[in-house]
């Protein structure tokens, strides 16, 4: 039995880990479990890779590492996500690189607590739904009959599930729970700024959120001037290639629309910001 730390989507944010560190620290908790995303979007993914072989925290790979050490490609992200990745795969140690790529995809740690990244087999999963939880726990009883907690990562929000797939506040003996410990890094998150994380004692069966502040500015200021954030007309650069990438009928109808909305003032709007994706229409509708 022991007290562990439970972290995630750290993300190259180095202000956040030590604030999260330094928690751990204060409470005496020395056992620590990552579920991923140890690097990618902010300046300090060699800081962040250091910081955690130093301590001999147990990671598993989330689909950032696999993605900034070319394991991975990036038809799953964002226009920002690999614009950073981009960045990330230049700044890369060699050192940093080897770690990474020794990482498990998954974890079971004494018997009965299992690591993912995203889903049990789909490390770009974002469980998010009841129907996630619930088609995960079905692989859960595969992959780890033993495991009683799940922690998993990627949606960046703390939670706890049951297996049933319903929220609840809090763990108990009797049951088996999928949980998100939340995401170190918080540049993405509006509002205040708060780095995330668990504590999980598994003696008194409990679970603790816990919500630290940083210094996101510093974080923010390094991570503009290294070149991980990209300007408007760059955003919009990356969604013109991506869409030149879909089959032809795609393309031929997104552009078609393009240069129409240049011509007709009451259709600018409209493709700028469709209503979700593959859905465009005129306001005159």
């Amino acid at each position: 039995m022991a007290v562990y730390g439970v972290l995630g989507d750290i993300h190259g944010n180095i202000e956040a880990l030590d604030a999260v560190l330094r928690l751990f620290d204060s409470r005496n908790i020395t056992q620590l479990l990552c579920v991923g995303d140890v690097i990618g979007y902010n300046a300090d993914s060699d800081a962040c890779v250091a910081r955690l072989r130093a301590r001999r925290v147990r990671v598993i790979a989330g689909n950032h590492d696999l993605i900034g050490t070319r394991r991975l490609g990036f038809e799953r992200c964002s226009n920002k996500a690999r614009y950073s990745l981009e960045r990330t795969r230049e700044m890369l140690s060699t050192d940093s690189i080897s770690w990474l790529c020794a990482l498990p995809p998954s974890l079971l740690v004494d018997g009965s607590i299992a690591l993912v990244h995203g889903g049990v087999r789909d490390v770009q999963l974002y469980m998010t739904t009841p129907q996630h939880i619930r088609k995960n726990a079905e692989l859960l009883r595969e992959d780890f009959p033993t495991a009683r907690v799940c922690f998993f990562g990627h949606s960046h929000e703390q939670k706890i599930w049951h297996v049933e797939g319903h929220e609840v506040g809090k763990i108990d003996r009797d049951g088996v729970y999928f949980v998100n410990a939340g995401s170190v890094d918080a540049q993405r998150k509006r509002g205040p700024k708060l780095a995330e994380c668990a504590i999980f004692d598994t003696d008194a069966w409990t679970l603790e959120f816990v919500q630290v502040r940083y210094d996101a500015a510093a974080t923010e200021a390094k991570a503009v001037v290294a070149g991980y954030r990209m300007l408007p007309v760059m955003d919009r650069l990356y969604t013109l290639r991506r869409r030149a990438l879909r089959p032809v009928g795609q393309t031929a109808s997104y552009f078609s629309r393009l240069m129409r909305s240049m011509f007709i003032p009451s259709m600018r709007m409209s493709w700028v910001g469709p209503r979700r994706r593959g859905e465009w229409r005129s306001p005159s509708l």
